[in-house]
């Protein structure tokens, strides 16, 4: 059964670049409801924590660099079926893949600096939601 929330997160180039306001725009325009948000800027330490299941892969480091390099804007989504939904709304990892209209395709700059990231699981939603807001900031 599909989870109702998911996570997401603004990525610092796409925040950098001014796109905060349209990017929440495509996701209110998909039916999303955003029950928690947050600019904030993510330590080191955190970003290990957060991308841990990816540590021993070869892009771990720049991936930590480059979610510390400026602020993020992470938030908590609410719709049926919310993780498959978001990830069609985010399009393909590579922003060269992704579909026309998607928020990757409009907004990344490369794969690396993606625009958006979002949960690939509802395991990993909740994980992912759990790590950024606490039950009492979600409305």
């Amino acid at each position: 059964m599909a989870g109702n929330i998911t996570f997401s997160m603004i990525k610092p180039y796409a925040v950098k670049d001014n796109h905060i306001g349209p990017i929440l725009s495509m996701i209110n325009e998909a039916g999303f409801k955003i029950s928690a948000l947050i600019m904030t800027v993510i330590t080191q330490q955190q970003a290990e924590q957060f991308y841990g299941v990816h540590r021993s892969k070869p892009f771990f480091n720049d991936l930590v660099e480059f979610i510390t390099s400026g602020p993020v804007v992470a938030m908590v989504l609410e719709k049926p079926n919310a993780v498959e939904d978001f990830r069609k709304l985010i399009g393909a990892t590579d922003p060269q893949k992704a579909e026309e209209g998607t928020i990757r395709k409009k907004y990344a700059r490369s794969l690396q600096a993606n625009a958006v990231h979002g949960s690939d699981s509802d395991e990993n939603a909740v994980i992912e939601c759990d790590f950024f807001f606490s039950s009492k900031d979600r409305f």
